[in-house]
């Protein structure tokens, strides 16, 4: 519950800071990729978008991005994690069955009151 309150705590005021910075640059950006062309101007080649959504974008793929190298970089950990998961299944195995090996066998109440009857 307080992991909920908390939540949203912090989602509401960044959602109003987004929508709010996203109302103050409604304004159109040129985005061109070619290095050579004039200068940022409305009338030079390219594609015209608001600028919060040219940032969100880049946000976004930063996002993504970042995701993908960590994914990558943490592949030893999970190869890893497999191979002490496999391990320690093993040897889980192995002990049950070495639990079962070593357990006494057992007695009948015939032979355990034979016993007792005998001393």
């Amino acid at each position: 519950m307080v992991r909920r309150i908390l939540g949203w705590i912090v989602l509401v005021p960044l959602s109003a800071a987004l929508i709010i910075f996203a109302l103050a640059n409604r304004q159109l950006t040129v985005i061109n990729f070619n290095p050579l062309a004039a200068p940022s101007s409305l009338d030079a080649p390219g594609i015209g978008m608001p600028l919060f959504l040219v940032i969100f974008v880049a946000l976004l793929l930063g996002v993504v991005l970042g995701g993908f190298a960590t994914w990558l970089t943490q592949g030893r950990v999970r190869r890893e994690k497999r191979q002490w998961q496999r391990e320690a299944d093993r040897l889980g195995r192995e002990l049950d069955t070495t639990r079962r090996s070593q357990r006494p066998a057992r007695t009948s109440r015939n032979e355990i009151d034979d016993l007792v009857d005998s001393n």
